[in-house]
């Protein structure tokens, strides 16, 4: 099959021919139709995951076709479509047997644990537990915008914010994860501020349901101007960059006993941010993590997308080519790109 290479970290990408994967007796292969470019692949390319071994097809945001299963697959049946979260479960640790498989402590991520999918084919493991049947209303482009960070926005949201109709929320990052939570906040009724460095984002967070938006570099008093909007700070903030600015200002937005929701990933000289924890005892404020979503919430989330209520597909840029992919994934850094990127042609 062709796929996406890279054989060092941060080094050239190439197109090269590969063996086909072969499934696992619990596992699918899955004949890609669609997938997204995200950030997080760029993180992997520049080395931040340990859990590459080189060399790597990255890729983790798929929408595709059952072309081969195990044989101990028991609920999926070859020519299904299907998406699967990017974090999949074993479906039997203590996590799992609780119902958060996003928090797997024995977790596979396409793209990441594995080769993934700028490929025709991907392998994913564990299928009766991590994969999600695709309605008819949802064609391939929409749910390959899912597997990341749109579910990872969805759990934020709903699940870890538990926004209520009529709260103000505020989004700090306007790229593909901000841009979803902004759509999602807005379908629970929340009253959303936009917070970004880019003209062009904040335009599309506008044409997305955000109320207020903010350009951080034009305004040095953001926090002061979240505060007079939201009257005394927001029941709900989302660092969905991954900086310290960007986490400590998320923090900094909120009102007494409001929530501040990492979604954005911290690397580097971020990893560590010092967090005000005095305001954080002061005023109770809650400190969460959202780290995918697990497969077995999908239909809530699907539903709200077959009724319009969601429209992920607006999220939607462009699509590319697989070759295209060779110099669009080293400048996912750049945020050039005010929407989601997808490949659609292999």
């Amino acid at each position: 099959m062709k796929a996406v290479v890279y054989e060092t970290f941060q080094g050239p990408l190439t197109i090269q021919n590969v063996p086909d994967p072969t499934p696992k007796k619990h596992g699918v292969i899955v004949k890609v139709k669609a997938t997204g470019l995200c950030r997080s692949d760029w993180h992997g390319w520049m080395g931040h995951d340990p859990d590459i071994v080189l060399p790597h097809i990255p890729g983790h945001e798929l929408a595709g076709e059952i072309a081969a299963i195990g044989r101990d697959v028991k609920k999926f049946k070859v020519g299904q479509r299907v998406t699967v979260p990017f974090v999949c479960g074993c479906g039997t640790c203590g996590e799992c047997s609780s119902g958060n498989h996003q928090v797997c402590g024995y977790q596979s991520q396409p793209g990441f644990t594995h080769w993934g999918s700028f490929a025709e084919y991907v392998a994913l493991d564990y299928a009766d537990t991590n994969l999600v049947l695709l309605p008819d209303e949802i064609d391939d482009r929409t749910a390959a915008t899912l597997g990341c960070r749109f579910i990872t926005s969805y759990r934020a949201i709903v699940a870890q914010g538990r926004v209520q109709a009529g709260q103000s929320v505020a989004v700090h990052g306007c790229g593909g994860v901000g841009l979803s939570a902004i759509m999602i906040a807005k379908a629970f009724d929340a009253k959303v501020i936009a917070i970004d460095i880019n003209d062009e984002a904040l335009t599309l967070a506008k044409e997305l349901g955000a109320d207020t938006t903010i350009n951080a570099t034009a305004n040095s008093a953001i926090l002061t101007q979240i505060n007079e909007v939201s009257k005394g700070g927001v029941h709900v903030s989302l660092d969905a960059l991954g900086s310290e600015i960007t986490c400590l200002n998320s923090i900094h937005s909120l009102r007494k006993r409001g929530k501040h929701i990492q979604v954005g990933l911290m690397t580097g000289n971020h990893k560590h941010p010092k967090i005000p924890m005095d305001k954080v005892i002061a005023n109770e404020l809650e400190i969460l993590g959202s780290h995918g979503m697990q497969a077995h919430k999908y239909p809530e989330m699907l539903a709200l997308i077959k009724e319009k209520r969601l429209q992920p597909e607006k999220l939607i840029e462009r699509t590319l080519s697989l070759q295209e992919v060779l110099t669009a994934l080293p400048n996912m850094n750049s945020f050039e790109n005010k929407g989601v990127l997808i490949v659609d042609s292999f």
